[in-house]
């Protein structure tokens, strides 16, 4: 396995290569092996990863209540964040999974991919101290932070969107990824929104929940100028 590649994908080359080694070995693996797993580094990314995006939310968010910070950090540092992450840099490909979790679609489990991006944190902190590390997990998560915090004491669009088409009764309401665009580490994405089979709108943004969070928007937006979809 080239963990080369893998480091071009994060943007951060090691130093001790055995570290990163350790961070993309699961569980199932290290016991067939009977070689050390990703747990203890996993356990320590959290702790990082919890203190590094608190620290972001105190510098730059001056206007969030303690409250608001709270829920802010517990949207982003969550499993679905964190799989975003793995998915964008392809973490998938570089997983040392034993042949039990190989069978059972184990590269592409959300909880594994998102448990490996903590031990990866962990792994780079050890590496190279907090500043480096602090650099990978905003670089990553700052869009996230930055849409969280917008919505943060509020609904969000999509859930705005499903209570008015919902007002008389179910509704079946998809969102759908039509687009790509753009290298893999500035991408852009095109979602669409429908109702009953029927296309509402188009929205785009630098991830998949964003691109559908802007196709809400302009759904709404429609749903106000009385547009007739």
């Amino acid at each position: 396995m080239n963990l080369e590649i893998f480091e071009e994908n994060i943007g951060y080359k090691f130093n001790d290569l055995k570290l990163l080694k350790t961070a993309l070995t699961h569980t199932s693996y290290a016991h067939e092996r009977k070689q050390e797993s990703n747990e203890k580094l996993e356990f320590l990314g959290d702790a990082i990863l919890e203190f590094v995006v608190s620290n972001y939310l105190y510098e730059n968010y001056k206007n969030l209540k303690e409250g608001e910070m709270t829920k802010v950090r517990a949207t982003v540092v969550c499993e679905k964040s964190l799989y975003e992450v793995a998915k964008m840099h392809n973490f998938s490909d570089f997983l040392y999974l034993g042949k039990s979790e190989e069978s059972s679609n184990g590269r592409n489990k959300p909880a594994i991919l998102a448990d490996s991006v903590e031990a990866v944190i962990a792994a780079i902190y050890i590496d190279s101290g907090l500043e480096q590390t602090k650099k990978f997990i905003i670089n990553n998560l700052r869009q996230a932070i930055e849409i969280a915090s917008k919505n943060v004491g509020v609904k969000d669009y999509k859930t705005v969107l499903q209570e008015k088409l919902q007002i008389h009764g179910s509704v079946d309401i998809k969102y759908e990824l039509v687009e790509e665009r753009g290298p893999d580490h500035n991408k852009i994405f095109i979602a669409e929104v429908s109702c009953d089979g029927k296309k509402l709108a188009k929205g785009k943004g630098g991830t998949k929940k964003a691109a559908e969070m802007e196709a809400a928007r302009v759904a709404l937006e429609n749903l106000k100028k009385d547009v007739k979809i």
